[in-house]
């Protein structure tokens, strides 16, 4: 019997902690034994936010927490809700209420059915036992380490600031059929319309992105899906925001290799951890014990 890969990394604070809290859902590049996936692997890595995590490696350095996803999400996606299941996917009925969304019917929900449009995944139907079966091994494990750590910051500060990492392809608008009249951002930041994270953190991200020369845009096209709308909920001193950066920045879309701007922009990013671990310091402090 082969065992199952390990749902998540966990990295934790090296020093302090501090109420930052990243995670890195889809940058996993462990495949597991039981996919049987009927396209080619070099195709499906299309799917994956390959070395997102690396690139923010510095969160520990800084008292965040970095958690990443070892799985891919084109196995199972964790920035979906896990009643977000395409039937048509399915080779028996579910038995409980289905909740699919626009993108799952394209064939991009919690198991996804396509790597594109029109290029399906698998040449066969899945049984429900079989998602159940990436649901508790995956998903749900993957869901719990997250909220540890935010209802743990939470806890001990008042409040918590959340990092949502990804990063996006070259023709993402293209992929989601958006006419613009602008080329793609090298970041863009997802706060669902200014819901989930209170302004001045989101300000402070552009202008330290920008100052470092990069183009920076807001909700477009990506605004953040399951994970900050369950995080980020400002009333209560929890913030959530998305991060997406342009693949070709760090790495061949084609090969997913590492490029020469990996390291360049991996000491930007840590340079803005630091930035960002100085301002949430100053917005909270911690309860003492007791």
């Amino acid at each position: 019997m082969i065992e199952p890969i390990r749902a998540y990394d966990l990295h934790e604070p090296a020093g302090e902690p501090i109420a930052l809290v990243c995670d890195s859902p889809h940058s996993g590049t462990a495949y597991p034994a039981d996919f049987g996936y009927a396209v080619p692997l070099a195709l499906l890595r299309r799917g994956e936010d390959t070395d997102v995590d690396a690139l923010w490696s510095a969160a520990p350095d800084v008292g965040a927490a970095l958690l990443a996803a070892r799985f891919p999400r084109t196995y199972i996606d964790v920035n979906r809700e896990a009643d977000d299941i395409d039937p048509e996917l399915l080779s028996e009925p579910w038995h409980a209420p289905l909740a699919p969304g626009e993108k799952t019917r394209l064939g991009f929900g919690l198991i996804w059915r396509n790597i594109r449009a029109g290029q399906p995944i698998y040449d066969r139907l899945l049984s429900p036992a079989q998602v159940r079966l990436r649901i508790d091994r995956y998903y749900r494990p993957y869901h719990h380490a997250l909220a540890r750590l935010v209802e743990d910051r939470a806890g001990r500060f008042g409040g918590v600031w959340h990092l949502n990492l990804h990063s996006m392809p070259n023709d993402a608008y293209e992929r989601l059929q958006i006419q613009s009249d602008h080329p793609l951002a090298d970041f863009v930041l997802g706060d669902r319309d200014g819901t989930t994270c209170e302004p001045g953190f989101v300000d402070l991200v552009e202008r330290e992105l920008r100052e470092r020369g990069y183009t920076v845009a807001r909700n477009d096209p990506y605004k953040g899906v399951q994970l900050i709308a369950r995080i980020g909920q400002p009333a209560r001193n929890r913030h959530s925001l998305q991060v997406e950066i342009r693949r070709p920045l760090y790495m061949d879309e084609a090969t997913r290799e590492r490029n020469a701007g990996f390291e360049g922009l991996q000491r930007d990013i840590a340079r803005l951890l630091r930035t960002l671990a100085d301002y949430v310091r100053q917005q909270v402090a911690p309860t003492a014990p007791g």
